[in-house]
């Protein structure tokens, strides 16, 4: 890798589907003295349109190159945080998805130690892939 990996890790509380159950801030302080990570910070809802600007910003003004979210389930919100990366200016490909909600909060309800615990061993594996992500490009088939 020829340029730094500066990485920002955005952990999203979903209001209680995730704060319910996960010290967020506890996760983002840990994330803070992850390896390569630049930036981390604590989103109300991730994926509401404020947050999201405010994602962008966070990115250009810290020279964010790699992104990792720890939130909701890829499966929905991954296209909205991949378009959101691009219109900051980085290649969606250097996004990583860490699925909190789906993996730690709906599965280790009433275990708030053990659940942030495991979103952070999440949060670091999800930095630890985003720091190996290369730029990609859509391939259209005929």
């Amino acid at each position: 890798m020829s340029e730094e990996v500066r990485v920002g890790v955005f952990v999203c509380d979903c209001g209680s589907n995730i704060a319910g159950f996960v010290n967020v801030p506890e996760v983002v302080e840990y994330a803070r003295g992850l390896d390569h990570v630049t930036f981390a910070d604590e989103g109300k809802w991730s994926c509401s349109v404020d947050y999201l600007a405010r994602l962008q910003e966070s990115i250009k003004e810290h020279h964010l190159n790699r992104v990792v979210i720890a939130s909701c389930t890829p499966r929905t919100h991954e296209p909205l945080f991949k378009q959101t990366v691009q219109q900051a200016g980085l290649n969606p490909y250097l996004l990583e998805f860490v699925s909190v909600r789906e993996q730690v909060s709906w599965v280790h309800m009433g275990e708030q130690e053990r659940a942030t615990q495991k979103a952070k061993e999440l949060v670091k594996m999800g930095v630890a892939k985003a720091v190996l992500l290369e730029e990609g490009e859509e391939i259209n088939c005929p």
